[in-house]
């Protein structure tokens, strides 16, 4: 028995599919299949059920997998505290972010990171918020980039910077005409807004008491900040954008946009890891890595913005 093997299974009972899993730990499927067939058969038992699909644990396999996870955990402990006691930058880093702060973000800090950290695999995710909460703690990602809400209490979070809110208005909407979005001028209007369950639009609600909100989930499920761009720019209505989606617009989409007024709507983007995290030498770079790559003046909330 090996922990490659318990890795492997690992992997199938996430995926419950073979090739997603092979694919997952970067080697062929008959190779992680053979793995996999050699520990039942040291085993003697079977850890699959393959007939069912997706495919499913044996009664006895769940609680071998059980176990594996508990192996895995403890011996990736062991690797980071070594690494850590010789503050190397070596080894691996999955990190979960939000949807609505990857686009924007991670080409910013991403590329030359990965340029100068050659012997680190780093790994990036996207997630919802309580899927990166939980992810966090089943040890499947070692740290998570989102807006600080309600509820991280358990978790370890540090700031990384604030970012405010913009509308995006289109040029048929009446408040196209105004220089700044009051909470106020919202309801009434056509508003495109993400699911809830995003802590960006649950945000928005929140701060602003859009009582239009629901009418926006109706019309379009499951959209994204850039659908609903490509909507306003087509005409119709108005949804919200994050600070750092400003420099990838065009001079023609930034005449759309309309800051708030004060005081103005602003979000806390954190670091997030377990209390527990072991690599403060890499967790620290990492900060220093993603302050440095966004403007300076939002390192601080500002006397007008309002962390929501």
């Amino acid at each position: 028995m090996t922990l490659q093997q318990l890795e492997y299974v690992m992997a199938v009972y996430r995926f419950k599919h073979f090739a997603k899993a092979a694919d997952y730990c970067n080697v062929t499927q008959p190779t992680l299949s053979s793995m996999i067939q050699r520990l039942e058969e040291e085993l003697g038992m079977k850890l699959f059920d393959r007939k069912r699909q997706p495919i499913q644990p044996t009664k006895a396999g769940m609680k071998v997998i059980e176990q594996a996870w508990n192996i895995l955990r403890r011996a990736k402990r062991l690797k980071e505290t070594v690494e850590e006691e010789k503050h190397s930058l070596t080894g691996s880093i999955t990190i979960g972010i939000l949807p609505t702060i990857a686009p924007y973000l991670i080409p910013r800090f991403l590329p030359q990171l990965m340029n100068d950290w050659r012997d680190v695999d780093i790994q990036i995710m996207e997630l919802k918020t309580e899927d990166m909460k939980r992810a966090i703690r089943h040890g499947d990602i070692d740290a998570g980039i989102l807006a600080r809400i309600d509820g991280l209490e358990e978790m370890s979070c540090e700031t990384l910077f604030y970012e405010q809110y913009y509308g995006y208005v289109s040029q048929n909407c009446p408040l196209y005409q105004k220089e700044h979005i009051k909470s106020t001028d919202l309801n009434g209007q056509q508003l495109w807004l993400l699911d809830e369950g995003h802590c960006f639009r649950d945000q928005l609600v929140k701060f602003c008491e859009l009582k239009a909100a629901a009418r926006s989930k109706r019309t379009y499920h499951l959209g994204s900040i850039e659908t609903f761009m490509r909507i306003v720019e087509h005409g119709s209505g108005i949804t919200f954008i994050p600070q750092l989606a400003i420099p990838q617009l065009s001079n023609e989409q930034k005449t759309l946009i309309r800051p708030f007024a004060i005081p103005i709507p602003t979000r806390e983007i954190v670091l997030m890891t377990s209390p527990h995290f072991i690599r403060i030498t890499l967790l620290q770079q990492l900060l220093d890595r993603i302050r440095a790559s966004v403007p300076s003046e939002m390192l601080k909330l500002q006397h007008m913005q309002q962390s929501i």
